[in-house]
């Protein structure tokens, strides 16, 4: 196989993709906002949208030709499937809080984070607290409930017919999985969804050709295979399944920050430490913050490409960004965001939010006991000052991947030898100026006192 469409439904956007496998070409093919209804039951995602979406955009990708259609998609995500295939519950939105209203009787039933390797988190970020809202505030749509899919393998099942579930989208913090053994946690029994939720297949897996309908729908030849699906941070860690020891920044909405074969660290549930199982089930020690979403509200929307005399400024003035604008999450729990230093704007403000993000990085790194080189995917694997940052904060080389999210091709890869490594990308190096030097350690001096 070497044409690759791959379906990517992120949080915050979906799109339709097309990976050539000899080159690692990706051509975007289609793109929507993946936008949150706030009608009906609950806020959730519009699933018959995002459906429209995607049969149009393989109709794109069937008219250039494609072996195989692979799916990758955002964690923390499950849908609720009755008997006929159509939707028993709408998809909650993981942000909203409906499940804090029971957490005190959830806490007194899920697993302990030594069996799961799943922190407990707020709103609906466990899959599990999920489930046991929706079974108890929607006791009569929950009996209709006749399969608990995964979203990646969601998608597969509305392309192939077939129904499974999946050890990566299991493995992200859903209090479902136990990634040491490999096998469904003691949650799935005590709360009897044993039934609900299908045989675990792999990410790469095969599941069948295309339904009929869709082949009708979107050009796709009849025997076109469709792969099982993988967790969106996790196709970002395929490419680089053969280069272990290093640590691989996933960046978006979330930073997500993996460490393969590294040191065996001490997790702290609390820092937002957890455990990932990568694409040949294997458990991944991660840590992570809601990077690109902070990024986003400190530069209010706007991106503005830092001068040099920016960055000097910002270095020389110690302008320091605290954590966190999202204190529930990330390695800094409960700590509020503030200025050191004044209150920098435009390219100032960048490089300060950059550099920010590139610190909080490296103490994810350090807390998933990452070593070797870091490889950074996504929005950040573009931005120059966060790249230098990351490496001076780590004293090793930064790998920036560009633009590209690295879920397409990570995804697209299932198909194909997964052996087959990234392209290098741009390396960075650490900066032995004191400039830079210091303003590491000030930084960490302030975070200690803030």
């Amino acid at each position: 196989m070497r044409r690759i469409a791959v379906l990517d439904i992120g949080k915050t956007n979906a799109k339709v993709l097309v990976v050539d496998l000899a080159t690692g070409a990706e051509e975007v093919l289609a793109r929507t906002p993946n936008a949150v209804r706030r009608d009906g039951l609950y806020p959730h995602h519009d699933i018959e949208m995002l459906w429209a979406f995607a049969l149009g955009g393989l109709r794109a990708a069937a008219a250039r030709g494609v072996d195989a259609v692979s799916i990758t998609t955002h964690g923390a995500a499950a849908v609720l499937v009755d008997d006929r295939g159509g939707l028993a519950l709408p998809m909650l939105d993981y942000e909203h809080d409906g499940p804090d209203l029971m957490a005190a009787e959830y806490d007194a039933v899920r697993p302990e984070f030594q069996e799961t390797g799943s922190p407990r988190l707020p709103g609906g970020l466990n899959v599990g607290a999920q489930l046991f809202w929706l079974s108890r505030a929607f006791p009569e749509d929950f009996t209709r409930v006749r399969h608990v899919l995964m979203l990646a393998q969601y998608w597969a099942f509305r392309l192939s017919g077939v129904a499974t579930s999946e050890a990566t989208s299991l493995g992200c913090h859903t209090d479902l999985w136990n990634p040491w053994e490999g096998r469904f946690s003691s949650l799935v029994t005590r709360m009897g969804w044993d039934s609900s939720l299908p045989p675990v297949r792999k990410a790469a897996d095969v599941l069948g050709p295309v339904l009929p309908e869709v082949a009708a729908a979107t050009g796709l030849p009849a025997g076109t295979p469709v792969l099982c699906g993988i967790h969106d941070s996790n196709a970002s860690l395929v490419p680089h399944l053969a280069e272990a020891p290093c640590g691989v920044l996933s960046t978006g909405t979330w930073m997500i920050v993996m460490a393969l074969g590294g040191r065996p660290p001490e997790l702290e549930a609390g820092r937002d430490v957890l455990v990932n199982v990568n694409a040949l089930g294997q458990p991944v020690p991660t840590a992570r913050f809601m990077g690109g979403r902070e990024m986003d509200e400190i530069m209010g929307g706007r991106i503005v490409e830092p001068s040099p005399d920016d960055l000097r400024g910002v270095l020389e003035e110690r302008v320091m960004a605290m954590p966190s604008l999202h204190p529930e999450t990330g390695p800094f729990p409960g700590k509020r965001f503030g200025w050191i230093g004044g209150e920098p704007e435009g390219g100032a403000r960048m490089a300060a939010a950059s550099f920010y993000a590139a610190l909080m990085g490296a103490e994810c790194l350090s807390l998933a006991g990452a070593e070797g080189p870091v490889i950074v995917e996504g929005a950040f694997g573009g931005n120059l000052p966060f790249l230098r940052m990351l490496a001076t904060a780590t004293g090793r080389v930064v790998r920036g991947s560009g633009q590209g999210a690295g879920t397409g091709l990570g995804a697209a890869l299932l198909a194909g030898p997964m052996a087959v490594s990234a392209p290098k990308g741009l390396e960075v190096m650490p900066e032995s100026d004191r400039l830079w030097t210091g303003y590491v350690a000030g930084w960490r001096e302030a975070v200690a006192r803030w």
